[in-house]
């Protein structure tokens, strides 16, 4: 693995601006403002229903298909008054916020937001691979090309959000989907944040074995904890566990803020360097903005005319079979409380 990041070296912070020079391809911006003016206006009457494909703390995400265009889709919808119940509104309202403003091939696109009575929804763009999470665990551990191939995707959605002021605080396998070609996506933006160059932000938020030293020490943190988690992500790939794993809390806290890394046998130099270079506790001297890889396609990269290293079964796109099958009749959001009526202007943003 030689993923080649370079260092601003007049500033002395590393680089996380700067634009590597890839244009998204104009068919794929239209292709997704169609998909926008599409379903404006859209409400629960306009798709059909079906399996649920995850299960959250206060709501769940559906399969449902489009009825006016038999386009497929995943509706994430949230309780209202779960929500209320455990105080995360602002996180809801943020991740809508966030997903209206962004459309990138490596992140789960939002086409609408709506509500009723009961629920917040959003639809989202429907990633027929499943979770990366479980492809992972099924594989074990990925190779050096394979790991490379995930973690340069992971790492252009970064460069994406970061460019317009988004840090997204809770980077991890169990938040990346795969498409039906085997490309990766990011998704859950609940923990994202808009945050202007050269501020911070002091919430403790995030996966403990994902988050970056300067979070736990309450010191302040910015951009720089998603290369961090990158960092993570990449050892996670290549180990087929994190690098940072205790379950007393306050050692697995020592461990990351102390960066100490015990790298397998199997461990490449190209690979322990780079991931040495991101799990650097200084975050003026961790890694941030990729400038280029030697032997790397980044144009065939970005408009997905490569063979993706995971392959997807060519079935029909309302497949659901590569995600866990749920009771439809257990979750949360069952038989959770009605929202009172005097709280109805909270979710007026949807």
């Amino acid at each position: 693995m030689s993923l080649i990041l370079n260092k601003n070296r007049n500033s002395g912070m590393a680089s996380m601006n700067e634009p590597i020079g890839l244009k998204l391809s104009s068919q794929y911006i239209i292709d997704e403002e169609a998909k926008r003016d599409e379903l404006h206006g859209s409400t629960l009457e306009d798709f059909e229903v079906k399996c649920t494909l995850g299960v959250g703390s206060f709501g769940r995400v559906r399969f449902v298909r489009h009825t006016p265009s038999g386009r497929v889709y995943a509706l994430k919808m949230l309780s209202k008054s779960l929500v209320l119940k455990k105080k995360q509104l602002n996180h809801v309202l943020s991740e809508k916020t966030i997903l209206r403003r962004i459309s990138f091939p490596f992140v789960v696109n939002m086409y609408s937001s709506f509500k009723d009575d009961k629920y917040i929804y959003m639809v989202l763009e429907y990633s027929r691979g499943g979770e990366f999470f479980t492809h992972l665990r099924n594989a074990t551990m990925l190779n050096d090309s394979a790991a490379r191939f995930y973690a340069a995707s992971v790492l252009l959605a970064l460069e994406y959000l970061h460019s317009r002021q988004i840090v997204y605080r809770d980077l991890k396998p169990e938040n990346l989907l795969l498409d039906s070609r085997g490309y990766v996506k990011i998704c859950d933006f609940g923990f994202s944040k808009v945050l202007e160059p050269g501020n911070k932000t002091w919430t403790l938020c995030g996966t403990p074995e994902y988050l970056a030293p300067e979070i736990i020490l309450s010191r302040g943190h910015g951009r720089p904890v998603d290369w961090w988690a990158l960092g993570v992500l990449i050892f996670e790939m290549l180990a087929g566990y994190p690098p940072f794993n205790d379950e007393d809390r306050m050692e697995l806290y020592k461990s990351i803020v102390s960066a100490k890394v015990s790298f397998p046998k199997s461990f490449s130099p190209h690979a322990k360097n780079i991931v040495c270079r991101l799990l650097e506790v200084d975050v003026s001297n961790r890694l941030g903005n990729l400038k280029n890889e030697a032997g790397f396609d980044w144009k065939s990269l970005i408009t997905q005319t490569m063979d993706a290293p995971i392959r997807i079964p060519h079935n029909e796109e309302d497949d659901t079979s590569l995600f866990e099958e749920y009771d439809e009749t257990l979750g949360p959001d069952f038989g959770a409380e009605e929202l009172n009526p005097s709280h109805e202007y909270l979710f007026d943003g949807f």
